[in-house]
C-alpha cells in the first residue's frame, strides 16, 4: 500500500506537467504572429490583403522547409519585419505550431 501512494503521486505530478506543457504549445504563437497571420493560420481577408499575406494552407508556404520558416522569423520578409525578442527554441515553437496548421 504504501507503495502505490508515491507512485501515484509521481503519476500525477507527471500529468499535471504534460497538461501545463500541452497548454502552453502555442503561446508564442498566439502572443507575436496569431494578430497578422490569424489565429488558425488563416489571415483576415484585409490583413491578407494588406500585408501579402498567405494562409499556412497556401501551396507556396506549405512547399517552405522548416529552416526558411525560422529564417523568415528571424529575418523577415517582404512586408514582415524580423521578429525580435525570441529564442532559438521559441522562433522553432511559433514556426511548429503555423506549420501544424497547414496539415
Amino acid at each position: 500500500m504504501t507503495k502505490t501512494i508515491p507512485c501515484k503521486a509521481v503519476l500525477t505530478l507527471m500529468v499535471c506537467l504534460a497538461a501545463t506543457a500541452a497548454f502552453a504549445q502555442g503561446d508564442v504563437y498566439k502572443s507575436k504572429c496569431a494578430m497578422c497571420h490569424g489565429a488558425a493560420g488563416i489571415p483576415n481577408p484585409a490583413m491578407a490583403s494588406a500585408m501579402g499575406i498567405k494562409a499556412a494552407t497556401d501551396p507556396s508556404i506549405k512547399a517552405l522547409s522548416e529552416a526558411e520558416e525560422i529564417a523568415v522569423v528571424k529575418n523577415g520578409k517582404g512586408k514582415m519585419k524580423p521578429v525580435t525578442g525570441l529564442t532559438d527554441a521559441q522562433v522553432k515553437e511559433a514556426v511548429d505550431t503555423f506549420r501544424g496548421f497547414g496539415k
